[in-house]
């Protein structure tokens, strides 16, 4: 299924399909290959100092299907009705530190956003889905995969094949086949003073 975004000029097709479906295909595993190359885009995202503060526990259902189930179940009820068919899950982490002087690296959330974004475009470039995902016990993954301390738990991932919408549950196959939608530009987007729309 695709659903690509609205936009009032053109931009990169990869960009305007690139979406967070919830209907995975459980029987169409992704390939170590794929994985790896997902996480040399990850690996590419710009960062301070070219710290890399990301971290990433991969959960391969094929290849480590425990830690996919500890993965699991550390996700909310509500995203574990759908995310049981993605084959891969991925536990994202931002160092609270820079490596190169321990000193606190306040920048390490956005940089690992961009490290995230980097592996949904890669994800939609080799026919994948990915969904990221705040609904998580962190607590409870943190304990579970050994994530030291220094680390703050950003999100879970899905990765997989998209699967028709009719194989989800009624409610959430309308959220799956319901247009896309974004504020508009003037509202997000300033020209020069706060407020004043771009467009």
């Amino acid at each position: 299924m695709k659903n690509p975004a609205i936009t009032q000029t053109t931009i990169h097709d990869i960009i305007a399909q690139r979406w967070s479906p919830r209907a995975y295909d459980a029987t169409k595993p992704v390939s170590q290959t794929q994985v790896i190359s997902l996480l040399e885009a990850a690996r590419w995202a710009p960062s301070c100092f070219g710290d890399q503060p990301w971290r990433l526990v991969v959960c391969d259902k094929t290849t480590n299907p425990q830690a996919w189930q500890t993965a699991f179940e550390c996700l909310v009820p509500g995203n574990q009705v759908w995310a049981q068919h993605a084959p891969v899950l991925i536990l994202i982490c931002a160092s609270n530190l820079f490596t190169h002087n321990q000193k606190p690296n306040r920048w390490a959330p956005y940089d690992t956003g961009a490290a995230a974004e980097n592996i949904c475009l890669q994800a939609t470039a080799l026919g994948l889905s990915a969904h990221q995902m705040g609904g998580f016990d962190a607590a409870k993954a943190q304990a579970a995969f050994a994530v030291p301390e220094q680390f703050t738990l950003m999100a879970m991932m899905t990765v997989g094949y998209a699967a028709p919408a009719d194989t989800l549950p009624d409610d959430l196959r309308e959220r799956e086949e319901a247009p896309r939608t974004r504020r508009p530009l003037g509202e997000l987007f300033f020209d020069g003073v706060w407020d004043k729309a771009i467009i």
